[in-house]
């Protein structure tokens, strides 16, 4: 007799299980024992199942199991695939171009050419020169330790995703930060995204595109990055001071000419805050899209991992932190010259 039975036969509901016997179907053992004995094995309260699909199943065979939801929604999911990637392989073509060419850029350019260029770059940026001498010589020991083509692996995927999540995650910061209806429909998006746990985000793109297109671990990488740009941009417009507003609006001013003239240049400090923990997002999903084909260091953290090889584990980590400081110094170096810049 299944927990359960008492429901079922409550509401009447024995003839739609489709089974003149309480819990149909395979007896377990205790079950055949208690029947053999002419006893029926009592259930405590203290170890009555829950309510799940799976205990209401025992009880009536016409209850789907837990497997059965599973499984109906990876058949539904494969039921629109076809039509899915008619519609998403156009739009994110472009993306596996980008990725692609940035990776050849990175890796043809010679590294006596590189390097220099990659230490002019965070000099002009944060006006710093032991700055640009911290990425000389970040990229000179990754390139003596020959890791150096890992790592322009690494940095030119982050280039590419980092960009496209500043490209559209600024806009629909300002969207969201000039019209509730936006915010309210986006926060729980944004929520979602900031709280799946990174592996999910393979799942159904495993599904959808090759494993050897670029775009199915950039699309990962951008879904996974892109909302502390979009929640700072749109935290930054709305902290934009209203009396400042109203003196923009006595001076004439129209939403475009405000936007871009005010409060874009005055929430400015915010969105680099964004675009600095995006990038540091990008650089930890790019670890973990090396399980989907994605190059550059986490190639290496996975070997070590999979052939328990610990010093190519360390190193290729440590690698990681080093780039990962890089990046950092060089975006924080950029929001204190415009924190300077507006004081």
């Amino acid at each position: 007799m299944a927990t359960y039975d008492f429901m079922f036969d409550g509401l009447g509901l024995r003839e739609w299980c489709g089974d003149d016997d309480a819990g149909g179907g395979l007896m377990s053992m205790d079950a055949l024992l208690s029947e053999t004995s002419g006893e029926e094995a009592a259930v405590s309260a203290w170890d009555t199942p829950f309510p799940s699909l799976d205990a209401l199943n025992e009880a009536c065979p016409a209850m789907p199991q837990s497997r059965d939801l599973t499984s109906g929604l990876e058949d539904g999911f494969l039921a629109i695939k076809d039509g899915l990637q008619v519609v998403v392989d156009p739009l994110t073509q472009p993306l596996s171009w980008a990725l692609t060419n940035a990776l050849w850029l990175m890796q043809a350019a010679p590294w006596w050419m590189m390097i220099p260029l990659l230490m002019i770059i965070s000099f002009a940026v944060g006006r710093s020169l032991k700055l640009a001498g911290l990425v000389g010589l970040s990229f000179a020991f990754l390139a003596f330790i020959d890791y150096y083509d890992y790592t322009m692996q690494t940095l030119a995927i982050i280039f590419v995703c980092a960009f496209i999540c500043v490209l559209f995650g600024v806009p629909i910061g300002i969207a969201m930060a000039r019209n509730d209806r936006v915010q309210r429909a986006m926060i729980p998006v944004l929520d979602m995204l900031q709280t799946l746990p990174p592996f999910v985000y393979l799942i159904p793109l495993i599904f959808l595109f090759s494993v050897t297109e670029p775009k199915l671990y950039g699309i990962a990488i951008i879904l996974y990055a892109i909302v502390p740009v979009v929640r700072l941009t749109d935290l930054g417009i709305r902290m934009v001071d209203k009396e400042v507003i109203e003196a923009a609006d006595a001076f004439g001013m129209t939403e475009r000419q405000k936007l871009f003239g005010v409060q874009i240049p005055l929430a400015l400090p915010n969105i680099m805050a964004g675009v600095n923990q995006t990038i540091m997002m990008s650089l930890a999903m790019v670890v973990i899209a090396s399980l989907v084909s994605a190059p550059g260091l986490g190639v290496l953290v996975l070997r070590g991992i999979r052939s328990l090889e610990l010093g190519v584990g360390l190193v290729s980590g440590f690698g990681i932190v080093l780039l990962a400081i890089i990046l950092d110094r060089v975006t924080k170096a950029a929001l204190a010259r415009i924190n300077a810049s507006q004081n």
